[in-house]
């Protein structure tokens, strides 16, 4: 899964895996392998996250359900909480400097490509 941000007119996931089941979403990346540029966790109906337990630092970008950037959370550390948002649709987990490397901003467009 892909993930593409239409303002800017970059890839910010190139190898996304979908969280979409209470499972998927539990388990998110604990345990795993620090995520390396292009990769990517996308969860599926989440309105806040945690690095409780984590190994490495992730950038946080949470969407509304059309797709839209509501909040950006950069180099988040582990042992963090979170905020609950309200509107968040879907919470995207990828490498620290995602975020600055697209310059993506709170209101850009992203689509999701299957």
């Amino acid at each position: 899964m892909q993930v593409f941000n239409q303002t800017r007119n970059v890839l910010l996931i190139a190898q996304g895996r979908l969280a979409n089941t209470f499972w998927t979403r539990l388990r998110g990346l604990l345990g795993a392998a620090p995520l390396q540029k292009g990769e990517g966790l996308i969860l599926a109906g989440e309105k806040s996250i945690h690095t409780l337990f984590m190994g490495f630092a992730i950038d946080v970008v949470y969407l509304d359900k059309n797709y839209k950037i509501i909040r950006i959370d950069p180099n988040m550390v582990p042992y963090r909480l979170g905020p609950f948002i309200t509107q968040s649709a879907y919470v995207l987990e990828m490498p620290v400097g995602t975020i600055a490397y697209t310059a993506s901003q709170v209101g850009d467009q992203l689509k999701f490509e299957y």
